[in-house]
């Protein structure tokens, strides 16, 4: 038997910087009347500009009418959040979040509101702020939810149906199981992008500089692009993630041990083995990769 399908008339949300500039854009596009609540007068001014939402006000009782409301906030925001964000969220309502970070989220939030959903949309660019929304930034990305056992699963299937919507891959799994995997995938490569341009950085030879730039192209810009990224961002998930980040950095300063051993020793067989194995895996991680 199918489930009835369970759709909000209009959805509020909170910070219109690139992921929830980018959810106005492609929520308005499916037919949602969408309320964006931001904290800066020029914020909205810009907003209502590039037409992020149809409703858009410094005043969080623009939420009221709201039956989902996603809270688009950079992480420390969202496990600090004011009491007047607190306090304008309907009982009624569905709350789901964006934060790459779950757990912590998960345990501040269900404490606040009985609907709340954890969710992270994997999808993002280098940029940030009013002006970074893009229209089908989740077309085909994933789209992750950590539900518990206290998950409202009317809730869930509201959010589970925005993301589907938005043509995104919905996945549900564990919120530590997340918090892991993201260290493995997003969290460890912003450091280790961010460690190849001190690196770069810390060169004291000023022709060899001059040279590095003339010379550096697409590969150097693609492994050191979140690297050179906002780093409030990086510091709010090496803050609240940093258990899983950690053993991630072990595992790969290992790997780069291993590396430098075979290059001591000049073992070419051993850095060629290791680069065959690399080069096999790199497709298992990255779907439809040339």
């Amino acid at each position: 038997m199918e489930r009835k399908r369970i759709s909000p008339n209009s959805i509020g949300i909170v910070g219109l910087g690139l992921i929830g500039g980018s959810l106005g854009l492609d929520l308005q596009a499916l037919g949602y009347e969408v309320h964006g609540l931001v904290h800066r007068r020029s914020t909205a001014e810009k907003a209502q500009e590039r037409k992020l939402a149809q409703v858009i006000s410094l005043d969080p009782t623009i939420l009221a009418d709201c039956e989902l409301i996603i809270l688009a906030l950079p992480l420390d925001q969202l496990l600090q959040p004011s009491e007047a964000l607190i306090n304008a969220l309907p009982t009624s309502a569905v709350i789901t979040d964006v934060g790459s970070v779950k757990e912590p989220v998960l345990k501040i939030w269900q404490g606040l509101h009985q609907n709340f959903v954890a969710s992270h949309p994997m999808a993002g660019t280098n940029e940030s702020g009013v002006e970074a929304g893009r229209e089908g930034l989740f077309k085909q990305r994933p789209w992750v939810a950590t539900p518990d056992a206290k998950t409202n699963k009317d809730a869930l299937r509201m959010v589970s149906q925005i993301a589907i919507d938005l043509g995104a891959e919905w996945i549900e799994t564990e919120s530590k199981r997340h918090d892991q995997a993201v260290a493995l995938i997003s969290h460890l490569p912003v450091l280790v992008s961010a460690a190849l341009l001190k690196t770069l950085g810390n060169e004291e030879n000023p022709a060899m500089i001059s040279l590095a730039k003339q010379l550096a192209s697409s590969g150097f810009a693609d492994t050191t692009r979140i690297g050179g990224g906002n780093p409030n961002l990086g510091l709010a998930m090496a803050r609240n993630n940093t258990a899983a980040i950690i053993n991630a950095l072990k595992s790969y300063q290992k790997n780069l041990n291993d590396f430098e051993k075979a290059l001591l020793t000049k073992d070419w067989s051993q850095v060629k083995f290791e680069l065959e194995q690399t080069k096999q895996l790199r497709p298992k991680f990255l779907k439809n990769d040339s």
